[in-house]
């Protein structure tokens, strides 16, 4: 508060308001900001003498209001670019998804359509990948061969990094390598900086190739950053790219850039020839985007001085499912408290997705032990148990052990006390104070004697399937959908007689390709053009042994196009953090034409392989590091590594592979890689409620035979899974 008296010549009438006051007296009581009285002085002797704190008021002032509308987040602006990364429209920003989203969408620009999907499968990391279709410019036009395939196209995949997050200071920084293998057609190397004063986004970069002077050249068995390689080059190439989006609302957006492309100079450009004979028209792109919901968008622009662009996408979280997952709990009726106790838990237990239930009482402690069927994760299992027993056991029981069990072979061991069991049904512990009270053992490979109910020997199940094989020279996009279907009987502990059948009445699946000099994949299409295939027909044992050592034996028609015989040994060390084994396999091609025989008799010809497995898990980030090393089946050797990246149920996957390709005599499979992506989604993200079924899709080159195994129905990697501690641990909140 700040008083001032009149001036002695303005006595009987008002004092003249001073307009520097009239406008901090409000903000300084609003913001509670307190100056002494100063008895007897005018106001502009108030000022004259208190001026330091006038000018720091007005300071503190506009920074206090530069702070509040300055964000370090990268929202609202992560919208998806013409070519599906985040940018404005033809141009990037330094912005980049949030961890665990990912994009798909379309967008059309004359003369070019891009189809794209991006994700971000760690803080800062964003993955472009898309297919640019040329329109109008007909792939290949003298060769029969192509005749079919349409319009001429390219694949990529792009890298963006933001080693530099937005601080109130300083702006955002991102690093960009878009296409760096391959045909190269749209590569280039960029650095974008971004600063948000809202509503205003504003973005400054520089790079090269695609954004340079001149185009980069191919390169198909490499991966080329010139970047890093030659820097020098980099710098003269490149050329300065910039733009500005305005955000007033949420769900509204204005855009305008300034994008450097040289398209005529861009020969290795699919379009170049002719749409882009000489320069264009404007260098400055307009557009607007509006967003109906939160997980769509729509985008319309003016490019180029001569085209009208637009752009649809869709976000979604991998971490959140398109419904809650909920399961009612169980219940027990008032009527069933008189019945045995064991008969009581079967009944809670069954009801609640378990089977195989066992239950043995020795006076104050009681043993009990199910198979789950239903729960994705087993921590989410053993709270379910535990709220089923909770209300069931009597004041009587002291001690609770609980044996988890996958196929009758058991997985986890879990003792609490009954009293600890109550306080926490009940909140008053937590998940972080009841865990360590209870006991929780993984090397347990024997179980109790008792009596099972609900024995479950016949087990089956459904899902929909959908294989796609891109850019064959008949057609881009050719594609398989159908249904699966899979039938089991599991006799004894560990052992499985399955049978398997698909069905796809959408399929058209061919090829132009010949197989090449030794075919382990490169012939699947005789087999993927089928409408319906017998899939499997096999036997499979997995037993667990003392000091948590697994083994599988598998037997039969293996997968679609193998048979014979797959074996594995597996061990976690370390409570989980690695996992090592080793594999092999010795199988035969099946007969096409018939699918209970093998292509030939002979015995000494037939395919084999044999592992080295091991797996580094880090639970504190969700990634796990595979390295599959040794002979692969068409007898090349080296290694495949593999990344995966855990959201929730989901897993993201990327792998690579290093091999002597020497035994090869074409030239596609000599001196190439293995490379792909996979993805794989449990039912329960769609459906609101818990399932261990799960859906795989995998995206790789399936014209070559380097680093190929056969499909394993079971791999013991996966089988353990996140059942060691160090998982347990960081799962145990499912448990509530």
């Amino acid at each position: 508060v700040i008083l001032c008296k009149r001036s002695p010549a303005n006595a009987g009438r008002s004092a003249t308001p001073n307009p520097v006051l009239n406008q901090l007296v409000p903000y300084l009581c609003e913001n509670n900001v307190w100056i002494p009285a100063c008895a007897g002085m005018t106001a502009r002797e108030v000022f004259q003498k208190f001026h330091f704190i006038f000018f720091n008021i007005i300071f503190c002032f506009l920074f206090n209001m530069i702070s509040v509308i300055s964000f370090a987040a990268d929202t609202p602006f992560t919208n998806a670019n013409n070519w599906g990364a985040t940018g404005l429209m033809e141009i990037p920003t330094a912005r980049v998804l949030e961890t665990g989203k990912y994009r798909v969408g379309v967008s059309q620009i004359n003369p070019y359509r891009y189809y794209y999907m991006a994700i971000s499968p760690i803080k800062g990391l964003e993955i472009d990948g898309r297919v640019t279709e040329a329109l109008d410019v007909p792939a290949n036009p003298d060769s029969p061969t192509w005749k079919d395939y349409g319009n001429n196209k390219d694949k990529s995949i792009d890298l963006k990094y933001q080693f530099i997050a937005e601080g109130k200071y300083w702006p955002a920084v991102t690093l960009g390598i878009m296409d760096p293998h391959g045909t190269r057609k749209y590569a280039g190397q960029y650095i974008a900086l971004s600063k948000q004063i809202y509503p205003f986004d504003f973005t400054l970069g520089m790079g090269n190739g695609r954004f340079g002077k001149q185009p980069l050249a191919a390169s198909d068995r490499e991966f080329n950053v010139e970047m890093f390689t030659h820097p020098r080059q980099w710098l003269s190439d490149a050329q300065i790219f910039g733009g500005i989006e305005f955000s007033p609302t949420p769900e509204f957006t204005l855009m305008i850039e300034y994008n450097p492309i040289k398209y005529e100079v861009q020969v290795g450009d699919m379009v170049q020839k002719k749409y882009f004979t000489e320069a264009v028209p404007s260098k400055i792109n307009f557009g607007a985007r509006y967003k109906p919901w939160d997980w769509a968008e729509i985008a319309v622009s003016y490019q180029r001085g001569n085209q009208v662009g637009v752009n649809l996408s869709f976000d979604f979280n991998l971490e959140k499912p398109l419904q809650p997952i909920f399961d009612l709990p169980y219940k027990e009726k008032k009527e069933e408290a008189a019945n045995p106790l064991a008969e009581r838990i079967s009944k809670g237990l069954y009801a609640s997705g378990f089977s195989d239930i066992g239950v043995k009482r020795v006076d104050g402690e009681i043993w009990i032990q199910a198979t789950n069927e239903k729960y994705l994760f087993s921590t989410r299992a053993l709270g379910v148990m535990l709220k089923v027993l909770d209300q069931i056991l009597p004041a009587d029981i002291q001690k609770v052990n609980i044996y988890l069990t996958d196929r009758g072979i058991p997985v986890i061991a879990f003792t609490t006390a009954r009293d600890d069991l109550a306080l926490f049904e009940e909140e008053t512990l937590k998940i972080g104070d009841y865990w360590p009270l209870a006991e929780l053992n993984t090397n347990v490979h024997e179980l109790p004697e008792m009596s099972k109910k609900h024995k479950q020997y016949f087990f089956w199940g459904v899902k929909p399937e959908i294989h796609s094989l891109l850019n064959d020279p008949s057609g881009f996009f050719k594609v398989r959908a159908g249904a699966s279907a899979w039938a089991s009987v599991q006799p004894w502990k560990g052992a499985s007689f399955i049978t398997g059948v698909e069905a796809y009445p959408l399929n058209n699946v061919s090829t132009t390709n010949e197989p090449l000099s030794i075919p382990v994949r490169s012939d699947c299409v005789a087999y993927q053009k089928k409408d319906m295939m017998l899939s499997s027909v096999m036997f499979e044992q997995i037993a667990k042994t003392k000091y948590e050592i697994y083994g599988k034996i598998a037997a039969g028609l293996l997968e679609y196009q193998y048979g014979g015989v797959d074996a594995e040994i597996a061990k976690p060390l370390f409570d989980g953090r690695i996992f090592t084994g080793v594999s092999g396999s010795v199988v035969k091609k099946r007969d096409t034409a018939n699918p209970l025989k093998f292509n030939n008799s002979d015995l000494n010809d037939n395919y084999t392989a044999a592992f080295f497995n091991t797996r580094l898990n880090l639970p504190e980030v969700e990634i796990a590091l595979d390295v599959k090393a040794g002979r692969f089946l068409a007898g090349d050797k080296g290694a495949r590594v593999t990344l995966s990246k855990y959201f929730k149920g989901v897993t993201l996957s990327a792998w690579y592979s290093f091999t002597d390709t020497s035994v090869f005599s074409d030239s596609y499979n000599n001196g190439y890689h293995d490379k792909g992506v996979a993805i794989s989604i449990p039912l329960r993200m769609f459906i609101g409620k818990d399932t261990r079924t799960v859906y795989d899709y995998s995206l790789s080159p399936w014209t070559r035979d380097v680093a190929q195994d056969i499909s394993h129905r079971t791999s013991l990697f996966d089988f353990i899974g996140r059942n060691t501690k160090r998982y347990l641990d960081k799962d145990s909140y499912m448990m509530q």
